[in-house]
């Protein structure tokens, strides 16, 4: 799984994501979770768009390497943060998986998708999602 270095920056109740090796692609959020949040959205977004276009994404720098740009490091010095994004890309297709999982945890997992009217594969992903920062 590609991960992304993404910039943030701002205040409490709005913050803002760049990503540097990817001009254009932002995203924006009240909390510093939700902007993540919707920076995962952002960066499988583009990653589709730009499969469709038939272009490929950029390579990710390393952080490492970010840090040695000019223009990244004045973001930092003026006290944005760097932060790594997963790209999740879902591909709308089902696949079977065997997973072992504690008997006990396998119950709690059962009962919180029935009470939340989810199948247990629906639950297992949503949680996968948050867990990977790829809520859509």
């Amino acid at each position: 799984m590609a991960r992304y270095t993404a910039l943030i920056d701002g205040k409490e109740g709005a913050y803002g994501i760049v990503f540097p090796d990817l001009p254009g692609c932002t995203a924006m959020g009240r909390t510093i979770e939700d902007a993540l949040d919707h920076a995962a959205v952002a960066l499988r977004d583009m990653a589709q768009w730009m499969a469709e276009d038939g272009e490929g994404l950029p390579s990710a720098r390393p952080p490492e390497a970010l840090r040695r740009d000019p223009d990244v490091a004045a973001a930092l010095a003026e006290g944005a943060t760097l932060a790594s994004v997963p790209l999740v890309r879902a591909t709308g297709r089902p696949a079977k998986a065997n997973l072992s999982i504690d008997a006990g945890i396998l119950a709690a997992i059962d009962e919180e998708a029935a009470r939340r009217k989810l199948t247990r594969s629906a639950f297992i992903e949503l949680l996968a999602k948050h867990a990977l920062g790829a809520m859509a």
